[in-house]
């Protein structure tokens, strides 16, 4: 059941998944220590303590509620981009997880902030409400909104809550800068009809060899509407658990 449940996810969100659960569980073996795994400019330039660059985004805090809450998110979002706008476009996809990245990595430096994950998280949530923005939800059942609104929920949420609105800001900006460019720009008269983030062909056919005709189980997406409207979907259980009804 649980083999059946990790293959129907689809290839880049189970494999971003596997690399989270992988590094907690190292993390709690003692095998590796937190300490070497958080952004740190100055263990990246000046020790080449390269690894810092990738593992800032894996790191989601020791096993417990908050991290199933945050691997909830990560996994629903982003399975619900990579089944519904990214479907049978696994490189397009990488390439925006790759491309917010690098963003937050340049950001990063410039304030407080040790680990990124739940930042790249916060984009995908962000370019979901904005691709699917006649979706309409509901917060504990209090009050109904539609879902370009979801991330100003949750981050007004989080804030109520104690919580710093610097993660979730900078998962909202970057979010957008990939938004405008990907799906606003393009229909400006100024762009010609041209992509500026047009995905490069060395990761199309990487990702092709990886996910389409490597070894082991192959993956068959399912379509589910971008744009799907109906009935209001319940945020429930706290924080953004969203039911189809």
């Amino acid at each position: 059941m649980i083999d059946a449940w990790f293959y129907d996810i689809p290839p880049i969100t189970r494999t971003y998944m596997t690399l989270c659960f992988a590094t907690t569980s190292a993390c709690a073996l003692d095998l590796v220590s937190p300490l070497s795994l958080y952004f740190n400019a100055r263990a990246i330039c000046m020790k080449f303590q390269l690894w810092r660059l990738a593992t800032t985004f894996l790191f989601f805090g020791p096993f417990g509620l908050d991290f199933l809450f945050h691997m909830f998110f990560l996994v629903r979002y982003a399975r619900l981009l990579e089944e519904g706008s990214f479907r049978m476009r696994s490189a397009d996809f990488l390439y925006m997880l790759l491309l917010g990245a690098t963003l937050m990595l340049c950001i990063a430096p410039f304030i407080n902030i040790q680990f990124l994950g739940s930042s790249l998280t916060f984009m995908m949530v962000y370019i979901w409400a904005r691709r699917n923005d006649s979706v309409r939800m509901s917060f504990l059942g209090l009050f109904q909104f539609t879902a370009p609104y979801l991330p100003w929920v949750l981050l007004a949420f989080s804030v109520l809550l104690g919580n710093s609105p610097v993660v979730d800001v900078i998962g909202i900006g970057v979010g957008h800068i990939y938004y405008f460019l990907e799906d606003i720009y393009p229909l400006m008269p100024a762009s010609g009809r041209q992509r500026i983030l047009k995905t490069p062909r060395v990761l199309e056919v990487l990702c092709n060899l990886a996910f389409n005709h490597g070894h082991g189980r192959g993956f068959e997406y399912r379509f589910v509407p971008d744009d799907a409207g109906g009935e209001p979907r319940e945020l429930g259980g706290g924080v953004g658990d969203e039911e189809e009804e």
